[in-house]
């Protein structure tokens, strides 16, 4: 039998919990909701690496890997892995905590993970050099 999975070791960059405005049809949350909450959780640890303004200019990896429900948790923990001249590229993951409806409530599934790069810009939305560390 496997161990139950553990929400990693760090603070999460953002947590909500899905509302039924946020799902499909089918009663599950819109993989656009999803793929939103992961470009805000990226830019917040790229805005805190540029000290500044940073746009989104691409997805380079993006798995949904189990579905996110009403009433979950939903924790993203997102991680700079590398920082060019302008570029900044971040690590998302995302887990959620099964919610009261669910038949394992507080169970933890990893739903998502995924991989983005933003550019920091001026105040004229002109690419600008990262500040080093």
């Amino acid at each position: 039998m496997n161990e139950p999975l553990q929400l990693p070791n760090r603070h999460a960059t953002l947590r909500l919990v899905p509302m039924v405005k946020d799902t499909n049809a089918a009663g599950d949350v819109f993989g656009g909701w999803v793929m939103s909450q992961v470009d805000i959780a990226g830019s917040i640890e790229a805005v805190r690496r540029a000290k500044g303004r940073v746009v989104t200019v691409a997805v380079n990896a993006f798995h949904f890997v189990a579905p996110v429900f009403v009433n979950d948790l939903a924790s993203f923990y997102a991680k700079v892995i590398k920082v060019g001249h302008t570029s900044i590229t971040v690590d998302v993951e995302v887990y959620a905590e099964r919610g009261l409806r669910s038949p394992n409530p507080g169970e933890i599934v990893k739903v998502t993970e995924a991989v983005l790069t933003y550019v920091a810009v001026d105040a004229d939305r002109k690419k600008r050099p990262v500040p080093p560390e």
